[in-house]
């Protein structure tokens, strides 16, 4: 899996139907309509997540790698 920062992966949420519901200091709040699903995405700069939260965050989206490609 390749290294993908928070930013990033807001903007991948965000294009995949998912709205920014609050900030809480450095993680970004989001959810979606109709979901009762909230993922908090810790935004450090341009630091990667670490593997394990990325997976966790993007099997909590319906997402898969091939997802943060686009």
């Amino acid at each position: 899996m390749k290294a993908v920062s928070g930013k990033t992966l807001a903007r991948v949420l965000e294009q995949h139907g998912w709205s920014l519901l609050r900030i809480n200091g450095s993680h970004h709040i989001y959810g979606k309509p109709g979901s009762t699903v909230r993922l908090s995405v810790p935004i450090h700069g341009n630091q990667p997540l670490k593997v394990g939260l990325l997976n966790h965050l993007l099997k909590m989206a319906g997402l898969t790698e091939v997802d943060l490609d686009t």
